[in-house]
């Protein structure tokens, strides 16, 4: 199931950014998440699975498509009984770089058996993520300088070698202290703690760590992420008024001081992430169009075999011209 699963996900995701990236430096973030919600969703559909959206665009009276327990797939096609599969799904991580011209954009998703995802509830989530080296040596409850110092032990560095990623939001003021404090380097991003997070466990890509408090769902996917790749992401829940706090209790994630682990977010055994650029980041490139068609760069991870892909895809849109990049 997993090999399935890494072959038809990757065309999920490139369906979803080539349509995204013809709507870059618009400045309507809107289109570009919806034209990628729909080519998503009409790809999933071509797919031989029983597939349900644990993690979508929101709940069914708010997202026209791929909202949390839709069911989406083929499953009459199936060769024999259609696998049952639970994919986590964020059709655009962001949806502003894309609408402005920006890097460091994706179309990704998660997907796995069923069960095998936290259900995750729509609220903030403050998150830590460290790659492999580092992963087991750093503790979401301690203070800022004294995970860098771990961090900084587990590299053979010093802290101020070490790069955190945090994304530019007024809440983060204090954290960007302590960490400048400590010594250690920062770069600011405006959107894609997610694919920040990834870069933390490749290496070459010059992160370290991602700390701050993002969306709880993206989180999830980062968990499948860097479970795949042998990386680390500790998580606990921030609501924000008593009404997130009493619907994540409803869901029995209503604990604040509840320490999530990579395992508990991304159970699944049959584990697949992929994800595709729209516009050029650290780790993926974006879209290239030309006559007649589209390239992407996309990277797909697959935790049972073990495997981590970067697939390079020409797209003929049009057979009578031929593709005009070199492969």
């Amino acid at each position: 199931m997993e090999r399935l699963l890494a072959l038809e996900m990757i065309r999920v995701t490139e369906a979803a950014a080539i349509a995204s990236a013809r709507l870059m430096g618009r400045g309507d973030t809107m289109e570009a998440d919806r034209v990628a919600v729909e080519a998503m969703r009409r790809t999933f559909d071509e797919i031989p699975i029983d597939a349900r959206i644990v993690i979508g665009e929101g709940e069914r009276d708010e997202a026209p498509m791929l909202y949390i327990g839709e069911r989406v797939g083929d499953p009459k096609s199936a060769v024999g009984e259609a696998p049952e599969i639970d994919i986590a799904v964020d059709p655009l991580e962001g949806t502003n770089l894309v609408a402005y011209g920006q890097a460091g954009s994706i179309t990704v998703l998660a997907a796995t058996e069923r069960g095998g995802l936290l259900n995750a509830p729509d609220c903030y989530m403050e998150k830590l993520c460290v790659g492999p080296v580092v992963a087991g040596k750093v503790d979401i409850t301690a203070p800022p300088a004294e995970n860098l110092r771990r961090i900084a032990a587990a590299l053979g560095r010093g802290v101020n070698d070490i790069t955190v990623v945090i994304l530019e939001r007024p809440r983060h003021e204090t954290l960007i202290a302590e960490v400048r404090a400590a010594g250690a380097r920062i770069k600011l991003i405006s959107d894609g703690d997610l694919s920040a997070a990834i870069s933390c466990a490749v290496s070459g890509t010059g992160v370290h760590a991602v700390m701050g408090i993002g969306g709880a769902p993206e989180g999830v996917i980062t968990a499948a992420a860097l479970r795949c790749l042998g990386g680390e992401i500790q998580a606990r829940l921030v609501f924000r008024n008593p009404e997130e706090q009493a619907r994540a209790t409803a869901m029995g994630h209503g604990d604040p001081t509840r320490i999530y682990g990579t395992d508990e977010l991304a159970s699944g055994e049959n584990l697949v992430f992929a994800a595709t650029g729209v516009t050029k980041g650290d780790l993926l490139e974006g879209v290239r169009f030309f006559g007649g068609g589209a390239r992407t760069h996309s990277l797909v991870m697959a935790y049972q075999t073990k495997q981590v892909r970067f697939v390079d895809t020409v797209h003929m849109f049009d057979r009578t011209k031929p593709p005009a990049v070199r492969l």
